[in-house]
């Protein structure tokens, strides 16, 4: 259990970061990877040149593994693209019950 005194020194803490436009998040990852996403987050806390790009760069890499449409993209390059099917289906009234 922490003290008031750690308390209020967390609440502090938390209070300055989020002057600072940081926020607090958590997020799941491969065990192994846990060092590399604490140095990416690291990184991109900082406000330097080197991290705007950096952050550049990684917003277009994910963007470019997920980009948006991709199912009518998939559509567009489907082989039946230009084939003249004929997709209506014939009109039934159903079956007469005897009940």
């Amino acid at each position: 259990m922490s003290t008031v005194p750690q308390k209020r020194a967390l609440r502090n803490y938390r209070r300055r970061l989020k002057e600072r436009g940081m926020a607090r998040f958590e997020i799941l990852g491969l065990q192994s990877d846990r060092e590399l996403l604490r140095s990416l987050a690291r990184r991109l806390s900082e406000e330097d040149r080197d991290a705007k790009r950096f952050r550049g760069t990684l917003k277009r890499f994910v963007a470019d593994a997920h980009p948006t449409g991709g199912i009518l993209a998939a559509l567009r390059r489907s082989p039946l693209v230009g084939t003249e099917l004929d997709l209506r289906r014939s009109v039934t009234h159903g079956r007469a019950v005897d009940l």
